[in-house]
């Protein structure tokens, strides 16, 4: 049976610009039924806005308090926010959460644990701001005719590509001035090699083939080796670089994820998707392409997307995981072919990429690159090796 915590009393952990501003709004929202008892941080000798006796530092003492029967968790720590939200799933109560990285690596235990205890987990948060994608895969493309889901996931990776190809900009002026936005974190690895993107692709591919797959499983690049041969090639070509994660349904039992920078063509549906916006490009059987476009970084669309997660759990509102109930569920595979673009500087480089043709060759002084099909399995086996290189990989096609 769904409980429906109509009046909910909200344990809050995290208390950042997110956070905070969750806080102001919920005070200023009584039609929401919901209010904030407790708030766990780590540092109690920060100094907040808001009065001390709503703190705490233990995370037990918003588990242990019966009264709370919605947690908020907001913090960046993924081990740290895993601890609280199964913690919080196992004692009965409900779950707000924004941690892509950690729900990637531990969903199918927590399904696992809301099936067992009755309580509920949501995180439209937790990718695209404040799109409402995962919530449309589990309601509106609720049926076996979605074909594939691509995606602009990351609003910071995004805004530095936008500075470069718009305006000129070089990748890394291009980045300090995401970071001084607050758009890229002052260690910007996870959006900037394509980890962050492809934690949400995982999600919302959960929700949309039913498969959950495991972030190892999955090739991933980022656009941190991006550099000026690169954007004069897409130039020249007619292209834009967008750092994209997409989920790819192959046959009727198989399907394949990537998150991966992409050569995109003005008729693409992402070429004009800009700055720190997200756009999400749904493709079906029937209702061929459908975009889902809207702020994906800052703290204004997270914290509606948390707002909005707190206000349907007060309608009793669950994730059903239709898919994974009522269809057969394709099966994760690396086993296709992708057409890429390799940029590299040594012979010694190319090696180690087993192009299976070749369709365009340049060799110069400085750089090289080739055009050409691969395997993604190749890919993915080197893809350590791939890290350590000076090469950049982009995707032109499956």
């Amino acid at each position: 049976m769904t409980t429906i915590d109509n009046k909910q009393t909200i344990g809050l952990f995290g208390f950042g610009v997110v956070g905070e501003g969750l806080f102001h709004v919920l005070q200023k929202s009584p039609a929401t039924k919901a209010k904030i008892k407790t708030i766990c941080i780590k540092d109690p000798k920060k100094e907040r806005s808001v009065a001390k006796e709503f703190f705490c530092t233990d995370y037990k003492t918003i588990i242990d308090d019966s009264e709370i029967n919605l947690v908020v968790e907001l913090i960046s720590d993924a081990d740290e926010a895993y601890t609280i939200v199964k913690s919080a799933l196992l004692a009965g109560k409900s779950v707000v959460s924004g941690n892509k990285k950690m729900l990637a690596s531990h969903l199918e235990e927590l399904i696992g644990i809301q099936n067992e205890t009755g309580s509920a987990l949501l995180y439209d948060a937790s990718a695209c701001g404040s799109i409402p994608v995962i919530r449309n895969l589990e309601e509106y493309y609720d049926n076996d005719l979605l074909l594939s889901i691509t995606g602009i996931l990351n609003g910071s990776s995004n805004y530095i590509l936008s500075k470069i190809f718009n305006e000129n900009s070089s990748y890394e002026a291009a980045l300090r001035k995401a970071q001084e936005l607050g758009f890229a974190e002052a260690d910007p690895t996870l959006d900037v090699s394509g980890q962050d993107s492809l934690n949400k692709l995982i999600i919302l591919a959960t929700h949309g083939f039913g498969t959950i797959v495991k972030p190892s499983e999955v090739f991933v690049t980022g656009i941190d080796k991006l550099n000026s041969f690169d954007i004069r090639f897409s130039r020249e070509k007619g292209f834009k670089i967008k750092l994209i994660a997409q989920a790819t349904k192959i046959n009727e039992n198989s399907f394949n994820l990537l998150a991966i920078p992409k050569l995109v063509t003005p008729d693409d549906y992402i070429f004009n998707v800009e700055d720190e916006y997200n756009g999400v490009v749904i493709r079906g059987e029937f209702y061929e392409k459908q975009l889902m476009f809207g702020k994906g970084a800052g703290g204004f669309p997270t914290g509606s997307a948390v707002l909005s997660d707190i206000t349907a759990r007060m309608h009793g509102y669950r994730y059903e995981y239709k898919k994974r109930k009522y269809f057969q569920n394709p099966v994760f595979t690396n086993d296709v072919s992708l057409k890429i673009y390799l940029r590299y500087k040594d012979l010694i480089d190319f090696g180690h990429f087993d192009f299976e043709s070749i369709d365009e060759k340049y060799s110069g002084r400085d750089y090289s690159y080739v055009t050409g099909n691969i395997s993604l399995k190749n890919l993915h086996k080197i893809q350590k090796i791939i890290s350590k290189l000076d090469v950049f990989v982009a995707f032109l096609e499956i």
